[in-house]
This record gives C-alpha cells, sequence and structure tokens, in this order.
C-alpha cells in the first residue's frame, strides 16, 4: 500500500523526524511513501513562514533509507492563479519525485479559518473554494496532482462538518476535472478527512466523475503531520480506487507508476 502525502518537520506544521515517519509506514504495511513538504506563499507577507528552507529538507532526506520501504521526495506547492512561475522557477534549480499541487488560500484568506468563513452561507464559501481551484489548476502546468479538491471541508472553522458533495456543485467541479484531465494530472484521495468531516478529500463520487470523464491518474495521501496519522486510512482508499481504476499510482522521477489493485 501507498501513502503519497506526508509531513515530516521540514513543513513548518511537522512534528516528527523523516526516519519516525518512515518507519512508521513501514510496521503499518506500508510498502512506498512521498515526502511533501510544504511550500506555501501567504499573501502580502514579505517574510514567508510556510516555505520550507532546502537545506533543511537536504538535511533530513539525502541519504535517507529504510529496508524494506521505497521512499520518494516531493513538495506540496500551495497553488494561487498568480504564483505558477514561482513554481516554474522554483522546479528549475530543485527536482522531486513528486509535485502535489493544493490550494489553500482564497481572496488572500487562509480557508482553514474563520474570517474566510464570515459573511458566507456554506454553499457560496464552498463555490468560492472550488472556483479558485479551477482558476489554479487552469493557470498551472508544473503539478503532477491536484491534492485533497475538498480541502475546506475539514476546516475547523467549517460549522457543518461534513464533505462537500459533489451533487452541490456538479458543474464547477466537472470544470475542474476536465481540465486535470485535459492537462494529464492526476486527483489525489485524501484521508485526512475522514476523522474531521466523515468523509475523503474528495469523497469516491468525484473519482467515478473523474473516470468517466477520462481521468487516469490518482494517488492515496494522508497528509500526516505526525506518526499517529501515517497511513491512516489509506488502505480503505486504495480498496476503493481499485474499485474504480483498477490501480493506484505512486510518482517516481515525476513519471506515475501504476500499481493493480
Amino acid at each position: 500500500m501507498f501513502d503519497c502525502h506526508l509531513h515530516s518537520r521540514v513543513s513548518f506544521d511537522g512534528r516528527e523526524t523523516a526516519l519516525d515517519i518512515a518507519k512508521t509506514a513501514l510496521s503499518r504495511g506500508i510498502r512506498e511513501i512521498c515526502f511533501t513538504d510544504h511550500i506555501d506563499y501567504q499573501p502580502d507577507l514579505e517574510v514567508q513562514t510556510m516555505v520550507f528552507d532546502p537545506d533543511a529538507y537536504h538535511r533530513e532526506y539525502d541519504g535517507l533509507e529504510v529496508s524494506g520501504l521505497v521512499i520518494n521526495r516531493g513538495i506540496e506547492f500551495g497553488m494561487d492563479s498568480d504564483n505558477a512561475p514561482l513554481l516554474r522557477d522554483h522546479l528549475k534549480q530543485h527536482s522531486y519525485d513528486f509535485v502535489l499541487g493544493s490550494v489553500h488560500f482564497v481572496d488572500n484568506l487562509d480557508v482553514y479559518f474563520s474570517p474566510y468563513w464570515e459573511g458566507k452561507t456554506l454553499w457560496e464559501a464552498e463555490q468560492r473554494y472550488l472556483e479558485e481551484t479551477l482558476a489554479c489548476v487552469s493557470a498551472h502546468d508544473d503539478f503532477d496532482v491536484l491534492a485533497h479538491l475538498s480541502f475546506l471541508s475539514k476546516a475547523p472553522a467549517n460549522a457543518s462538518h461534513l464533505p462537500i458533495y459533489y451533487r452541490d456543485h456538479r458543474e464547477l467541479v466537472d470544470e475542474i476535472l476536465r481540465t486535470l484531465v485535459r492537462k494529464g494530472k492526476g486527483l489525489e484521495m485524501n484521508t485526512s478527512g475522514v476523522d474531521t468531516c466523515g468523509g475523503f478529500l474528495p469523497t469516491a463520487d468525484f473519482f467515478r466523475r473523474f473516470h468517466e470523464l477520462g481521468g487516469e491518474i490518482v494517488t492515496v495521501g494522508s497528509d500526516a503531520h505526525r506518526c499517529n496519522r501515517v497511513g491512516q486510512y489509506t488502505f480503505d482508499a486504495c480498496e476503493i480506487l481499485g474499485g474504480i481504476f483498477g490501480y493506484v499510482c505512486t510518482f517516481r522521477n515525476r513519471e506515475p507508476v501504476f500499481h493493480k489493485m
């Protein structure tokens, strides 16, 4: 099994060493992982606090080995509709196995916190988030997979504590998925929402539609920042995706590897 979305202490919000995370993954029956530390540029800040130090990245991962476990190295890049050149420039200087693209900020507000939600209905908050996601996947070409499409479902400020439902935003979600298909990008089933909003991010209906529209690349990630969540629900996610696609993907040297399920 696989966990392709992990954060060590290299990320601003990580707490554990990469070695401890890797050993935990192996102990839980996972055979391949990828570290995807944050590069998230905060709007209007001169000093960025959510972008990892490349020197710390190399100190943590260079030479990291755990017998019986494939360890890949990647990033999670926080996309907005204007920062595609930042990712492009970063990738000219650094090489990775895997690049996750994610959306955390909308209208200069972090959707995880209450100011984003103020003055919006639940539907409006979800719709605006998805509109920004469409703008981001349209503007960016240098990511491999879209992470946690319904990320704001797990935000503490989301009073519903429910996942985004495909049926509530069908047309907009279809545009996002079609854009991913057209660009040859993948979609991640992120398991971190199971305990926070009762569903995967996004839920299985998004993946069935992705498959119908011609999507081929799908990955699974726990989004763990601590050892206790490494691999959590990833076996279930792999089983679901295996039932829809027949396989799950990992990435090496920016190329998808298809694992039959």
